[in-house]
C-alpha cells in the first residue's frame, strides 16, 4: 500500500503533527510504502533513514512567521508550489493502492495540496485535529470574549464578528481563505473519509460535514513505555503542559493557582505568558522542554490541569498524565473529559468557571485523594487493548483498506450538507477506553 501523508511540519510541534508522524513512522516499519509530505520546520532524527519512508520536504516558510505578509497572505489562501510537487507525485502512484491522509495543511502546504488528490479521485481522508473543515479560524471559539463559539460558520453573523485572537482584518483574510477551502477546491464536500479520535469532534464538525461522509473512530497511540506510577503523593506542583494562548485557558489556571496557593508550572510557550505572569508572579514558566523532559514534569506533578476553554478535539497531555498515574482537572465541555473518569480518575470543573476550578485545586491539595485518583488512572490507561503504537497502526491499516475499497467518483460531492449521515465502519466501533461520558451534541 502507498501512503501520502500530508502534514505541515516534519517534527512535532504540538499533537495533531505528533499523531501524524508517529503513524507514518509506523506504517513505514511494517512494509508500506510511506510519502510524508511537509512543508516546514526541521525533519524529526526519527524519521531519517527509516526504511520506506520518504520525506518530502518543500522548504515552505510557515506564513505565521514569513516577514513578507503579502506572500504569506497568498500561500496561505493558495499554494502552487505544493500543489505542483504533490500533483507531481501522485501522478507516479496508482490509485488504486494510494490513500492521501490529510493532517494539517493550512500553514504551508493550503487545500491547494488537497486539491491535486481530489482531482486525481485518491482515498482521500482527513483527521480531525480541529475545526478547520467547518470554522474559518478553525477553533469555533470567540477570542475577543473567551467562549465558545455558536454561530453558524460563514453565516453574516459570523462574517460580521471580529472573533479572531489578532484582528478583524486577519478574520476577512480567513473568511477569504475558507471560501476557496469550500467553493474552488470542495472541501469538504469532495471528501468522504473522516478520522475522529473523540466523539465530541465529530459530534460538533458532523452537521458540517457531506451526507456521504464515513467516520472511523480511532485511538491516538501513546509512545510510552510502562513504568511505575509517579509518586503523587509525595508531589506538590499543579501543573500546565502545552501551548500558552488564551483558548487553552492558561490565565485561568493562573489565577486559580494564585488564588488557593498552590504551586504551579507551565511547560511550554506562547504569547499568554506575560499576562501568566501578572496573573500569578510566583507561577513557573519553564517555556518548551523536550518530550521527555515534558513526561519528567509530569511525573514530578500532583495533578495536570487542562484549563482549556475551546472544545479541544482531544487532549493528548491528559493520556499521557494518566499513563504516569497522575490525574487530571479536565473542563466538562471540553473533549478531554472523554480521557477522565469524573470523581475516579480526575474531576471536571465547569467549563470557564474560576471559583469551580478553584474548588477542584482545593479538592486535590490532599495527598491522598490524588495518589488514589492517579493510581486508578494509571490502571485503567494500562488495561488491554492499551494505547500502543502497534493497535493505532493496524487501525490505520483497516481505514485505508476501505477508503480505498470504497474509492469513487464523489457522486454525492454538491450533496446538501444537512441530513442523516453514514455510519463508521462496523469493525471500528470499539468503544475508547477511556470513554465515561459521551456526552450530547453541544
Amino acid at each position: 500500500m502507498n501512503i501520502v501523508v500530508l502534514n505541515d511540519s516534519g517534527s512535532v510541534n504540538g499533537g495533531a503533527a505528533k499523531i501524524a508522524l508517529d503513524g507514518a513512522r509506523a506504517l513505514a516499519s511494517v512494509g508500506h510504502q510511506v510519502h510524508l509530505v511537509c512543508g516546514t520546520g526541521s525533519v524529526s532524527d526519527g524519521l531519517r533513514g527509516q526504511p520506506n519512508l520518504t520525506v518530502h520536504h518543500l522548504a515552505i516558510r510557515d506564513i505565521a512567521t514569513d516577514p513578507n505578509r503579502l506572500r504569506a497572505m497568498a500561500i496561505g489562501i493558495w499554494n502552487p508550489a505544493s500543489s505542483k510537487y504533490l500533483g507531481e507525485l501522485l501522478d507516479s502512484l496508482d490509485p488504486q493502492s494510494t490513500v492521501v491522509h490529510v493532517h494539517n495543511w493550512t500553514r504551508t502546504l493550503s487545500v491547494s495540496a488537497v486539491r491535486s488528490a481530489i482531482d486525481r479521485r485518491f482515498a482521500v481522508i482527513f483527521t480531525l485535529h480541529d475545526f478547520q473543515l467547518a470554522c474559518p479560524t478553525g477553533t469555533l471559539f470567540r477570542h475577543n470574549l473567551e467562549e465558545k463559539c455558536t454561530l453558524k460558520p460563514m453565516s453574516a453573523s459570523c462574517i460580521c464578528t471580529n472573533c479572531d485572537r489578532h484582528s478583524y482584518q486577519q478574520k476577512l483574510w480567513r473568511i477569504g481563505r475558507h471560501a476557496v477551502q469550500q467553493r474552488i477546491c470542495r472541501i469538504p464536500s469532495a471528501v468522504k473519509h473522516f478520522v475522529y479520535y473523540s466523539q465530541l469532534a465529530r459530534d460538533v464538525l458532523a452537521p458540517f460535514l457531506p451526507n456521504h461522509a464515513v467516520f472511523y473512530w480511532l485511538p491516538v497511540a501513546i509512545d510510552m513505555e510502562q513504568a511505575p506510577p509517579a509518586n503523587v503523593y509525595n508531589n506538590e506542583t499543579f501543573l500546565f503542559l502545552g501551548r500558552l494562548v488564551r483558548e487553552k485557558g492558561p490565565e485561568l489556571f493562573a489565577r486559580a493557582a494564585a488564588a488557593e496557593q498552590v504551586q504551579c508550572r507551565f511547560v511550554g510557550e506562547g504569547i499568554a505568558r506575560e499576562s501568566i505572569e501578572r496573573a500569578n508572579p510566583k507561577a513557573i514558566l519553564s517555556g518548551w522542554v523536550s518530550h521527555h523532559d515534558g513526561l519528567q514534569a509530569l511525573r514530578s506533578a500532583r495533578v495536570l490541569v487542562f484549563p482549556s476553554l475551546w472544545y479541544e478535539t482531544l487532549g493528548l497531555t491528559v493520556l499521557e498524565a494518566a499513563g504516569n498515574g497522575v490525574p487530571s482537572i479536565v473542563p466538562d465541555s471540553c473533549a478531554a473529559r472523554q480521557s477522565v473518569v469524573d470523581g475516579v480518575t480526575g474531576l471536571y470543573f465547569r467549563s470557564g468557571d474560576e471559583r469551580d476550578l478553584r474548588a477542584k485545586i482545593a479538592l486535590l491539595k490532599n495527598a491522598e485523594l490524588a495518589a488514589r485518583m492517579g493510581k486508578a488512572a494509571y490502571d485503567l490507561f494500562w488495561t488491554p487493548p492499551g494505547n500502543g503504537i502497534d493497535l493505532h497502526r493496524q487501525r490505520l491499516e483497516r481505514i485505508y483498506k476501505q477508503a480505498l475499497d470504497s474509492r469513487e467518483s464523489p457522486s454525492t460531492a454538491n450533496e446538501s450538507k444537512t441530513g442523516s449521515h453514514s455510519a463508521e465502519n462496523i469493525l471500528l466501533r470499539e468503544e475508547p477506553a477511556f470513554v465515561h461520558d459521551r456526552g450530547s451534541q453541544p
